[in-house]
């Protein structure tokens, strides 16, 4: 594999820590600027609202230009919101800086995946996404446990100011191994690239990346009441689970990167089916501290081999503007973010006890499954229908025979 595809990583690294070390400082946050902790919860929101903005626009305003100026232009925005959320002398300043932080996220993800298939082998395009992504899971494991320590000891401003220092070596790695380009301008300027986007196919694979992830997101984000009033644990063990989520989502994203090179359907389908079944048995698994470990690593396992296949997914079925498109799965990812911990909280506001949002989650991944069956279908009907054909159907010719003569 490219060592390219190690710069990569690395501001995937950085994008991964400072999106979601906010949650383990929350509190840090909260009583320095005075505010109460569901207002500085904001922050978090605040962040997630960059990436879905940011993903689609930048990555359309930027189509034409050389995606290597691109992906060190997105990481100079982010080391510079992250500055300013170092700097930010009240609540209202950081909300903005972690908006702006939030911005260049999703198309660096989206300009980076067409980059990174770009320098491999077509049978080991989605082995490349998933090294990409590894900087992302591995923040999991490392970045936000010491990022938040960091803050816990030295201030949670001390945190944002280390974030900007990942950003400047991502700078200087993107700068140092990427390869110069210079990217055609895609056909038919950005209209061409809407109308390539607003496919059903790519409706159907971004569905699928919201509902898959939405029923992660409505288990996880509330993975430590589950632990502590399910499970058992004490509240000083979280942290060390929540690396094994990291564990697990890091072994999912290579084995889903290995398994979609060889049958990218396959693979969104096993591990679809598979975060079904580790959701649906999340109420067993929580019964006993041992297998509550087991479950947490099983299912960041099951969730991100799902995340190769997505991203590979929208980009070919969106071939006129894969920028655009890959970008716009990372919208959907947060969307995703947002709406499974919506749905997951219901389940626990209905009183349904701290295991219920996994059980929402587990009706997530069933809709995933369904609407990725549809993709699948209106797949194998393109494919048997050429396009032109009147009505949508097939239509026959007359075809004159050898002995016949040929009609004018």
């Amino acid at each position: 594999m490219p060592l390219a595809l190690l710069a990569l990583a690395v501001g995937a690294f950085g994008i991964g820590t400072t999106e979601f070390v906010m949650m383990g400082l929350l509190p840090d946050v909260a009583d320095d600027l005075h505010v109460s902790i569901p207002t500085a919860g904001h922050l978090v929101s605040s962040y997630a609202l960059g990436v879905v903005i940011g993903a689609p626009l930048l990555a359309a305003v930027t189509s034409r230009m050389s995606r290597r100026a691109v992906l060190i232009g997105l990481m100079g925005l982010f080391v510079v919101g992250n500055a300013l959320s170092a700097f930010a002398p009240d609540h209202h300043w950081l909300l903005a800086a972690r908006f702006l932080s939030g911005l260049p996220h999703g198309a660096f993800f989206g300009v980076g995946a067409v980059v990174a298939t770009g320098l491999v082998a077509p049978e080991r395009k989605a082995r490349s996404v998933s090294l990409m992504f590894l900087g992302l899971t591995v923040a999991n494991i490392a970045g936000v446990p010491v990022a938040t320590l960091m803050g816990q000891h030295l201030g949670w401003r001390a945190t944002f100011l280390g974030v900007s220092v990942i950003g400047v070596a991502a700078i200087a790695s993107l700068a140092l191994l990427i390869p110069r380009d210079h990217a055609p301008a895609p056909a038919g300027g950005l209209r061409g690239e809407l109308a390539a986007l607003g496919s059903l196919p790519v409706w159907l694979a971004l569905g699928t990346t919201v509902a898959g992830f939405g029923a992660l997101f409505s288990a996880y984000s509330y993975i430590t009441p589950m632990l502590t009033d399910a499970a058992g644990y004490a509240d000083g063990s979280v942290t060390l689970l929540l690396a094994l989520f990291g564990v697990g989502a890091t072994a999912g994203n290579l084995l889903g990167g290995r398994l979609a090179d060889h049958s990218l359907r396959g693979t969104l389908f096993g591990g679809l089916a598979s975060l079904v079944a580790v959701l649906a048995l999340f109420p067993l698994l929580m019964g006993a501290q041992w297998s509550a470990a087991v479950g947490v690593t099983l299912l960041g396992t099951a969730a991100f081999v799902t995340g190769s296949p997505l991203q590979l997914m929208v980009m070919e079925k969106a071939a006129a503007a894969p920028s655009l498109a890959s970008s716009a799965n990372q919208a959907a990812f947060n969307l995703a973010n947002a709406g499974g911990a919506w749905i997951g909280g219901l389940a626990l506001a209905a009183g349904f006890g701290a295991t219920s949002p996994a059980v929402a989650g587990a009706m997530l991944a069933v809709l995933g499954l369904g609407v990725a069956a549809v993709a699948y279908a209106v797949d194998r009907r393109r494919a048997l229908v050429p396009d032109g054909a009147a009505g949508g159907r097939l239509v026959a010719t007359h075809v004159p025979r050898p002995t016949e003569p040929a009609r004018r």
